[in-house]
């Protein structure tokens, strides 16, 4: 298990950071899987190597592999496998197909498609990573909000708009898809590029399970607790942006604070 932990933990920390970079983060992925799919097909012989190691400095006495299995639970009753097939294929395999399988399950091909082209319009290095065939191949997944003419005038209209927006200083310094979309309709650019505009809106309601998001999620359980079931919608928000948002609010002092809570309202004393 220490094994295997230390395989993925890189991985899950990397989901864990609020800016992802989704081109590294897939190919993690398929990384993880490999090592994975490599410990499970060849890293039984190496495992046993460590174990008979840590026997023999501990003076624990070692398991015959090729006796017949004893189930501690009971005892009396043949199991009719040896140790080796329990510890093999109902420990070592079965766990290691169960990390196999949940990749497989949470990045399917459709899913890591659909990031890769996603990514394809970062603006990042001034749009280094661009490939126009991948959001035509990500619009054409979205039939209701692309019809057939838009997404050919989307393939032409792509390559008058990085052309456009490369050759604009105004964009040189933008690093995130949020911060381009918003500029554009600051720039009105969004107006003279619809199709883009509009498929930037659907890129950017994609992430929404990243783990930034999964936490506000979270912290609804912490902040609506039984004790506040009658809590409004506004209060609601009002505390979750304070708990959320943790790192802001340590910077604000709290004599800030209370001066902020005097000049609301007069009050009899001075807080």
């Amino acid at each position: 298990m220490l094994h295997i932990l230390g395989l993925t933990a890189n991985f899950s920390l990397t989901l864990q950071h609020k800016d992802q970079d989704i081109l590294n983060v897939m190919s993690l992925v398929e990384s993880t899987k490999r090592e994975l799919q490599k410990l499970r097909d060849d890293g039984w012989d190496s495992l046993m190597a460590k174990v008979a190691s840590f026997c023999k400095k501990h003076n624990v006495e070692m398991l015959i592999m090729e006796e017949n299995f004893v189930d501690l639970r009971n005892p009396r009753k043949r199991t009719n496998i040896s140790n080796m097939h329990h510890y093999k294929v109902n420990c070592f395999c079965t766990v290691l197909d169960f990390q196999i399988q949940e990749f497989k399950d949470r990045f399917t091909e459709v899913t890591t498609d659909l990031l890769i082209c996603m990514a394809a319009l970062s603006p990042i290095d001034s749009f280094h990573g661009f490939d126009k065939d991948k959001p035509v191949r990500l619009a054409k997944l979205y039939p209701d909000d692309f019809s057939y003419g838009e997404l050919l005038s989307l393939e032409q209209q792509l390559d008058i708009y990085i052309d456009n927006i490369r050759r604009d200083e105004r964009f040189k310094s933008v690093e995130n898809l949020g911060d381009f979309s918003c500029l554009m309709v600051k720039t009105q650019k969004h107006l003279a590029h619809p199709l883009v505009y509009k498929f930037l809106k659907l890129v950017l309601i994609l992430p929404v399970a990243t783990a930034s998001v999964e936490r506000c999620f979270s912290a609804i359980k912490l902040v609506k607790t039984a004790a506040r079931n009658r809590i409004g919608d506004q209060f609601l928000s009002d505390c979750m942006v304070c708990f959320i948002e943790k790192e802001l609010f340590d910077s604000i002092s709290n004599e800030k604070v209370i001066k902020k809570f005097q000049m609301m309202n007069e009050r009899r004393v001075v807080l």
